[in-house]
């Protein structure tokens, strides 16, 4: 008898504190609720509000929830399973439409790297695959962290995941708007070779100078303002018309574990 009080005693206190567990690590919900949660102060308070504002706008317009969390210690923690635990405990986004975001950046500090996660909410995973998640937090985020502009590689990221959340491009077309240097070598070399062929041409045709001469300058300003509409004009992400009446709290979305992190 008193072996089975004492297993039912000890069972009762597993179930109670299983919660606990669960949410070891993961910070208290914000209350009064906010999308912007600096826990590790890696922005300034201006910067806190901005990007508040613009994340509260996008809320309103789209009812994508994207919230960024930063925290100074893991506390041994997984980045990619508490970056999906804060959001599930959280419940960011809509229920009906499971369409959260959390980013997790925990920064750099002495020999420990530094870490940032994206994790995604059961809507958005095909929206934004893992592996285009990787490569957001890769190539728009670690590179301004590695000069210590938090600010700068927060934003960068936010845009992007703005862009493909919203619709503006898919995530098969993420690389192909971002171009790189290939992008603007290619015109180059083009406005070049017209340039002389002109050129020759003007040489040939002392009388017609003055307007063969202009037509390469011309030409080169169209094209170079193509190219650079071309690879970077899609990048200034989701812009609103202000922070409306501010956050308004988490819709209850549910996340499963898509998403991937970086280090640095």
């Amino acid at each position: 008898m008193k072996t089975t009080v004492k297993s039912l005693l000890i069972f009762g206190i597993l179930i109670f504190a299983e919660p606990f567990f669960l949410n070891a690590g993961v910070p208290p919900k914000p209350n009064p609720p906010r999308l912007v949660n600096d826990f590790a102060g890696m922005l300034s308070q201006e910067e806190v509000s901005m990007l508040e504002q613009k994340l509260v706008a996008f809320n309103d317009t789209t009812s994508t929830q994207i919230t960024v969390v930063t925290l100074s210690t893991l506390d041994g923690y997984d980045i990619d399973d508490l970056a999906q635990r804060i959001g599930q405990e959280w419940k960011v986004g809509q229920k009906e439409f499971d369409n959260g975001i959390v980013i997790l950046i925990k920064p750099k500090s002495g020999n420990e790297k530094g870490l940032a996660a994206i994790s995604t909410g059961y809507g958005m995973e095909e929206i934004i695959p893992d592996a285009i998640a990787r490569r957001i937090v890769d190539n728009e985020m670690i590179p301004f962290f590695k000069q210590n502009q938090n600010y700068a590689g927060i934003d960068a990221g936010v845009n992007v995941i703005m862009d493909l959340a919203s619709g503006k491009y898919k995530a098969a077309g993420y690389g192909k708007k971002k171009g790189g240097p290939l992008g603007l070598i290619v015109p180059i070399i083009i406005i070049i070779i017209i340039a002389l062929l002109f050129g020759r041409n003007s040489n040939n045709r002392h009388h017609n100078i003055g307007r063969n001469s202009g037509l390469p300058f011309w030409l080169l300003l169209s094209m170079m303002g193509n190219s650079g509409r071309g690879s970077g004009g899609d990048w200034g992400g989701f812009s609103g018309g202000g922070g409306g009446g501010g956050f308004g709290g988490f819709g209850g979305g549910g996340f499963g574990g898509g998403g991937a992190s970086g280090s640095w």
